[in-house]
């Protein structure tokens, strides 16, 4: 687990589901904030940056990107978020130009030493996974709850400028019941977690915005990530998240493609590239402080759908149904309008073109699939 262990609505109504395609792939159209994401993240120069779990998928990204506008990066991480060895050689964690500090945010030592004299704070580390945290919630609340406070306090009594909070949208849980069928999730609708992972990240939330909403305290803003995916994301074991890693090594192993359910479930894809962005961002855009925002694509895409996708690639491929895990929502697609009008942000990488760049990397990086996974049972 890395670190320790990643506007108002009407009524959410039922949705079709689809594949977007092209750029700017959300829902809604975001204005032109008139200047691009790197020439917006120059503000980050000479800024002392702390990523927590910094050292995952999403925060290597992250930290690169921050790297690449000359911030100052410390990465505070576990690194045993993985069997062996994916925060260096598929992460590149050594070669992100950060600081990297090996150690845990339940070690408060640890986090106020890293903090000291920061700007910035993106607190991503977690026990990020559905599966594992339904079967240890004891690691769970460590790594989520009891982690997460501790960030927090340190937080708060340190010169921090902004924190910024990774959550879910494993908040929303299935949403409206009153309502059929796949649906949009509003940052402002009736919250119904339907899992232990969800629950930590709500009460992570409240947390934030108890802690740090006094006039002495650092800003802070809430992000909820949808499914995130992309190269090089490597699925875990036990786990059924990372739905595009799993089905797309499953197929390079020839075996088949497992559907929880059938695959009626629906997910908003949204690409690593785009959700490190918007993270990014969220750190210096003045009318996030306070908010929280959803960072998806505003496109629901089915389990089957993201299949279909990935089949052409391997002929022999094919699928079969499986029961559906504890936990596992039903889905829906992220409401954009706040992340266009708060943020300024919409994702650029629809799911079609970023399966396509995740299946082209596996077949050039045969080594990305976990041994774990290569000696499981054949087809």
């Amino acid at each position: 687990m890395s670190a320790t262990a990643n506007g108002t609505g009407d009524n959410t109504g039922g949705i079709g589901i689809g594949i977007g395609t092209g750029n700017g792939v959300g829902s809604a159209a975001c204005g032109d904030p008139g200047e691009s994401v790197a020439a917006r993240l120059e503000k980050l120069r000479d800024a002392r940056v702390v990523v927590t779990g910094g050292a995952g998928l999403v925060g290597s990204r992250l930290a690169r990107l921050l790297r690449r506008a000359d911030a100052e990066v410390t990465v505070l991480d576990r690194l045993d978020a993985y069997p062996e060895s994916a925060h260096t050689s598929l992460f590149g964690v050594d070669g992100l130009g950060a600081k990297l500090v090996v150690g845990d945010i339940c070690d408060r030592e640890a986090v106020r030493t890293v903090l000291a004299g920061a700007d910035y704070v993106v607190h991503a580390a977690a026990y990020a996974d559905v599966a594992a945290c339904t079967r240890r919630p004891d690691i769970a609340f460590r790594a989520n709850v009891q982690g997460t406070q501790v960030v927090l306090e340190e937080a708060a009594a340190s010169t921090v400028r902004r924190l910024v909070l990774v959550s879910s949208a494993a908040v929303y849980g299935d949403g409206d019941p009153s309502v059929r069928g796949p649906q949009v999730f509003r940052e402002d609708q009736r919250l119904l977690p339907v899992s232990v992972y969800a629950n930590s990240k709500l009460w992570a939330e409240h947390q934030t915005r108890l802690l740090l909403s006094g006039p002495d305290t650092p800003e802070y803003a809430v992000l909820r990530y949808f499914s995130v995916y992309g190269d090089p994301q490597i699925p875990k074991p036990g786990s059924h998240s990372w739905m595009v890693a799993w089905l797309s090594m499953q197929a390079r192993l020839g075996r088949p493609m497992r559907l929880n359910g059938g695959g009626t479930q629906v997910r908003d894809l949204v690409h690593v590239e785009d959700v490190a962005a918007a993270t990014a961002l969220a750190l210096i855009e003045e009318r996030m402080a306070g908010e929280t925002v959803n960072v998806g694509t505003g496109v629901p895409t089915s389990v089957r759908e993201v299949g279909e996708l990935i089949a052409p690639h391997f002929p022999a491929s094919r699928f079969i149904t499986t029961p559906m895990p504890e936990g596992d929502p039903l889905g829906g697609c992220a409401a954009t309008e706040r992340a266009c009008e708060l943020l300024r942000w919409q994702p650029r990488i629809d799911v079609r073109a970023g399966v396509e760049r995740y299946v082209r990397w596996l077949s050039t990086t045969p080594h990305a699939v976990p041994g774990w996974l290569a000696a499981g049972p054949a087809a």
